[in-house]
């Protein structure tokens, strides 16, 4: 990328030229004086040539100004204060000049860690809340399905219709999957950090699901950069972050779809990334996926909580998620992880 002109450089220069153009203009008067006479109209069209020299010093000045300085931080302070109004996504321009444009970088960063606080704090709240109705739903819920499961086992001893015992039994195994993922999201266990290759962590889970046949259906790819840094990690989590996504992608590719998994390096962070050949998510629905209990699964096909849980686990280890179009035709999920300082 070519190096940007420094500001103090571009003054310099500028300035330069114009206190020679000065000099040039100064000696231009002091020659063509004698040239005028003594008279009033000569010492008019002295004055005329004097004043239309200063006139072209400070035009040109303040172009200079303008150009190298007013407009640049003009633009910046507009950036800013429509942050500061609500537009969020708003972002201050690229500068002409090395030392602008660092502070013009320098102010993004900082409207992104803004914005990086804000959801935190947003996330946290939403936390907060499934954790009071998760433990409020597991108390309530545990005891009447545990009875449940105790009828159901009656029912089946004393000769019910096997079909109707079994979809009874399975409608309550869904319950509880349901409360235990609640749990499992407002709960975080403890986490057992250490270095670990993403590669290897992705490699184990798609082995884990081949040999579970989930796999089995649709064409799947897995590219690894052996190269990628290591992060500072949690297997298990991390694992489940990729069972996740890959259940996700299984869902929504279908029978005969294709997924692609990728582990990589990009501006010094280890990526992974999972993209299938499903419908995709629709640009309004990003922002809305990793929300507890949000799903575009059909009714009994998902609780809503499987991108929430990756999201969290995500942020724990002080990483990002994004939803991207997928080159296969679906939705690409896309996470940076910290690369580990060996």
């Amino acid at each position: 990328m070519k190096r940007k002109p420094s500001l103090r450089t571009e003054l310099l220069v500028n300035l330069t030229i114009l206190a020679a153009a000065a000099l040039v203009l100064a000696a231009g008067s002091a020659l063509v004086a004698p040239l005028l006479g003594d008279d009033a109209r000569g010492g008019a069209m002295l004055l005329l040539l004097i004043v239309a020299d200063l006139a072209v010093l400070v035009v040109f000045g303040r172009y200079l100004v303008t150009r190298l300085v007013t407009r640049p931080l003009e633009d910046l302070v507009r950036a800013t204060e429509a942050v500061a109004a609500g537009e969020l996504h708003r972002r201050a321009p690229a500068a002409d000049t090395e030392e602008l444009d660092r502070l013009a970088q320098s102010v993004n960063r900082m409207t992104d860690r803004l914005l990086d606080v804000q959801g935190a704090l947003v996330r946290a709240e939403k936390l907060a809340s499934v954790g009071r109705l998760a433990a409020g739903i597991a108390h309530e819920v545990g005891n009447p399905l545990a009875a449940i499961g105790n009828y159901v086992e009656i029912l089946r001893r004393h000769g019910a219709d096997p079909a109707t015992v079994q979809a009874l039994e399975h409608e309550a195994q869904r319950i509880d999957g349901i409360v235990r993922s609640l749990l499992e999201y407002s709960r975080p266990r403890e986490s057992a950090f250490e270095p670990l290759h993403l590669g290897n962590v992705v490699a184990d889970t798609v082995q884990l699901l081949e040999r579970q046949g989930v796999l089995r259906e649709l064409r799947h790819e897995v590219q690894v950069d052996s190269d990628a840094p290591l992060v500072l990690g949690d297997r298990q989590a991390l694992q489940q972050v990729c069972v996740n996504l890959l259940l996700n992608a299984v869902d929504a590719a279908g029978a005969g779809g294709s997924l692609v998994v990728e582990v990589g390096a990009r501006d010094g962070r280890t990526t992974l990334s999972v993209a299938d050949s499903g419908p995709g998510v629709p640009e309004p629905l990003r922002a809305q996926v990793f929300d507890p209990f949000f799903t575009t699964k059909e009714p009994g096909r998902g609780t809503g909580l499987g991108l929430a849980i990756v999201q969290r686990i995500v942020e724990d280890h002080g990483g990002r998620i994004a939803i991207q179009d997928s080159p296969l035709g679906g939705a690409k999920f896309v996470i940076a992880l910290p690369a580990h300082a060996s």
